[in-house]
């Protein structure tokens, strides 16, 4: 449907080529645009009705006073199925610190948060297929876990700035939610107006990106440059996607791009998780709560667990 959407508008209404490099961004750009943003509308809607109870103060809730490796669990998947993004990591960081929950457990939930969300989950899966989603999730969970138990063996807690120690954020009574149908609609719509409010210049950026790539950059110097197993290609990768900024859905247009003119999947999925979890902008915010020094070690931990995943899905594929 979105392919002959596009079609329509680019080669019958625009009567560009479909030889042509601009015929063939805008037709990508075009058919991305649809599917992301209806996918976007629908996946956040259904989640919404389904999330409608939960909230960073439930979440920190969920996780307090359980045993380590539980707590880690518990907040890997929360983080996975949770929409907060680099915005939300100081007050989730101030949060659980406050509750009590282990830095590495922290961590975890910090790594998974912006990497891994089920709206990504889903578009991936639309775009380039459940074995790739399967891999980039599977891959963001493994990273999520061992990354905070890495961080931990730090002793990270000498790192973390003084006033973070010193807030008390209190134990306030929520309101009672609204378990009613109306009541959750009126929450997933809201939902969808907020994330999709925040992420959607950061989606067309991407498509931009990804149509530009699509079109423009010729299949043979992809082929000679990313498209073999030379071993620097993943640690490009993941440099690359440090100045970015983006989220998970925003970046997978690029993705797909990418893979269409033959970049190997793990190069491919290093790019992604470091534009997701591991950009500048992403730094400067947990600056706030964390000195240099834990800053150094969180971005290195994740640049060498990134470069890891893509070698390894590299030799895989």
């Amino acid at each position: 449907m979105f392919d002959h959407l596009a079609s329509l508008v680019v080669y019958q209404w625009l009567a560009l080529s479909p030889e042509s490099h601009l015929g063939a961004a805008l037709h990508f750009f075009v058919m991305d645009v649809a599917k992301i943003f209806v996918l976007l509308v629908i996946v956040i809607y259904v989640m919404g009705l389904l999330r409608a109870l939960l909230s960073p103060e439930r979440v920190r809730e969920f996780v307090r006073g359980r045993p380590d490796w539980q707590a880690r669990g518990f907040a890997v998947t929360l983080g996975a199925v949770t929409p907060f993004c680099s915005c939300s990591s100081v007050p989730l960081f101030i949060g659980f610190v406050e509750a009590g929950i282990p830095l590495g457990v922290t961590f975890s939930f910090l790594i998974a948060s912006p990497m891994i969300n089920e709206v990504a989950a889903v578009i991936l899966v639309g775009i380039l297929g459940w074995k790739l989603a399967a891999l980039y999730v599977g891959a963001g969970l493994l990273v999520a876990w061992f990354g905070g138990i890495v961080m931990q063996s730090f002793k990270p807690e000498r790192w973390v700035e003084e006033y973070v120690w010193k807030i008390q954020m209190g134990q306030a009574d929520l309101p009672e939610p609204d378990r009613s149908f109306a009541g959750r609609h009126r929450y997933a719509v809201a939902e969808v107006k907020e994330i999709v409010g925040r992420i959607w210049t950061w989606v067309l950026l991407g498509i931009g990106v990804g149509a530009l790539f699509h079109g423009f950059v010729p299949e043979q110097w992809v082929g000679d440059n990313l498209g073999g197993d030379a071993w620097y290609t993943v640690p490009a990768a993941v440099l690359m996607g440090i100045p970015l900024y983006s989220n998970a859905t925003g970046v997978i247009p690029v993705a797909e791009a990418m893979l269409t003119k033959g970049v190997a999947v793990g190069t491919t999925l290093a790019l992604m998780m470091s534009v997701a979890a591991l950009s500048l902008p992403e730094m400067l915010i947990l600056r706030k709560v964390i000195k240099w020094q834990a800053l150094a070690l969180f971005a290195g931990v994740l640049a060498i667990a990134f470069t890891l995943v893509g070698w390894g899905f590299n030799v895989i594929a």
